[in-house]
C-alpha cells in the first residue's frame, strides 16, 4: 500500500497535544527526536497509509496549529524494511448477517492523496513564468506541424508536453475549496496559455498551407454530441488519476486531448481565413473546456475533497453550487447549439 512519512516539528510545551495525537489508531509507526536540552522544539516522524494522511494532518493542525513553530512536511515512502502488511479484517468483529457494501457504495475519500499534496502539486504547475510559456509555445508548434502533416503520433507528442493540465485542474480545485486566490492564478495561467497557443496557431496558419480535408483538421471541424461525452470522460479521468498520484504526463494527455488539438486547429483555420470551419473548431474547444471543468469539479466533490474548517466548507459549498449550475447551463446551451446546427451524433 502507498505510504507517507510526515515530519512534525512541534514545541516541547505541546507534550499533551502530542500524546493525544499519537493515540490515532491509523498511525503505523512513529518515533521522536527531542532535539536536545537547548532546543525549544522537537521532531516527530509518523508513517501512515496515504489514504489516512488527510485526517491526520487536519487533526494535527487542529491540536497544534496555534503554536508559531509548528510545521508538517509530507514525504512519499518508496519502501520500508521490514515490509508493512495491510491489516486483515477480523470477520468475528462484524455481525454475520451484516451485508458488506457494494464497491460503488463505498466512500471515495480513502482512495486519494491528501488535500495538501494536491494543492502543492497544482500550485507549482500554475505559475505563469517563462518555462510555462515556453512549453506552451513548443507544444503548439509541434501540434500544428502534426496536424498539418496529418501525423497522429506527433499530435500525441504535443499533448504530452502541453502544460494545460494544472491550470484547468486548479480552477476546479479552487472551486471545490472556495479558494479565490488559487482560482485567480489558475484562470490567469489558463487564459495566458490558451491565448499564446491561439496566437501562434494563427500566425502559422497565415504562412503555411492549411488543407481542411486532412483528417486531423476535418475531424475537429465537425462538432458532435458525442464530443461532450469524450470531454467529460477526459476531465473526470484526468482528475481521478491526479488524485491517486499517477504520472503527470499520462494525466496531461487525458486533458490535452480535449483542449490543444481543437485550439491549434481553430488558430490554423483562422490564420488561413477559413472562417466557418474555424468557428466550428473553436466551438469544439469551448465545449471541451466546459466539460473538462464540469467533470473536474464533480470528481473532486465525489472524492470527498473539502476545506478543513466549517466556515471554509460552507463557503466552498456555495461556490460549488454556483460553479456546477454555471457549467451545466453553458453545457446545455452548447448542446442545443450543436443539435440545431445539424451536427448531432455521428
Amino acid at each position: 500500500m502507498p505510504l507517507r512519512q510526515i515530519d512534525v516539528v512541534i514545541p516541547k510545551e505541546a507534550q499533551h497535544e502530542i500524546d493525544e495525537l499519537l493515540q490515532d489508531e491509523t498511525i503505523i509507526h512513529y518515533w521522536r527526536d527531542s532535539g536536545g536540552e537547548e532546543s525549544d522544539s522537537c521532531l516527530m516522524k509518523v508513517v501512515l497509509d496515504v489514504s489516512k494522511t488527510e485526517p491526520f494532518l487536519d487533526r494535527a493542525e487542529q491540536l497544534m496549529g496555534r503554536y508559531p513553530d509548528f510545521r508538517m512536511v509530507i514525504m512519499s515512502v518508496d519502501a520500508t524494511i521490514p515490509r508493512i502488511e495491510e491489516p486483515k479484517k477480523d470477520e468475528e468483529e462484524e455481525p454475520a448477517d451484516k451485508e458488506s457494501p457494494e464497491p460503488w457504495e463505498r466512500p471515495l475519500e480513502g482512495l486519494r492523496v491528501s488535500r495538501e499534496e494536491l494543492y502543492t502539486q497544482i500550485s507549482d504547475g500554475i505559475k505563469l513564468n517563462r518555462i510555462y510559456l515556453a512549453m506552451v509555445v513548443f507544444s503548439t508548434i509541434v501540434a500544428a506541424l502534426g496536424i498539418l502533416r496529418d501525423n497522429t503520433a506527433v499530435v500525441i507528442g504535443a499533448m504530452v508536453i502541453a502544460p494545460l493540465l494544472a491550470p484547468n485542474i486548479g480552477l476546479a480545485l479552487s472551486t471545490t475549496l472556495g479558494d479565490l486566490e488559487l482560482g485567480r492564478k489558475s484562470l490567469k495561467s489558463n487564459v495566458a496559455g490558451l491565448a499564446v497557443a491561439l496566437a501562434i496557431s494563427i500566425l502559422l496558419g497565415m504562412f503555411m498551407t492549411v488543407d481542411e480535408s486532412v483528417y486531423q483538421i476535418a475531424s475537429r471541424t465537425e462538432v458532435h454530441l458525442s464530443d461532450i461525452s469524450l470531454a467529460l470522460a477526459s476531465g473526470a479521468a484526468g482528475v481521478l488519476a491526479y488524485t491517486v498520484g499517477m504520472s503527470a504526463a499520462v494525466i496531461g494527455v487525458m486533458v490535452a486531448v480535449a483542449l490543444l488539438p481543437p485550439l491549434v486547429t481553430a488558430g490554423l483555420l483562422f490564420g488561413s481565413m477559413q472562417w466557418d470551419l474555424a468557428v466550428l473548431s473553436f466551438l469544439l474547444l469551448i465545449t471541451n473546456v466546459i466539460c473538462v471543468n464540469l467533470a473536474a469539479v464533480a470528481t473532486f466533490i465525489l472524492q470527498g475533497i473539502r476545506p478543513r474548517t466549517w466556515y471554509e466548507t460552507r463557503r466552498a459549498d456555495q461556490a460549488n453550487r454556483i460553479a456546477l449550475a454555471l457549467w451545466i447551463t453553458l453545457l446545455i446551451a452548447l448542446a442545443v447549439i450543436i443539435y440545431v446546427t445539424g451536427s448531432g451524433t455521428p
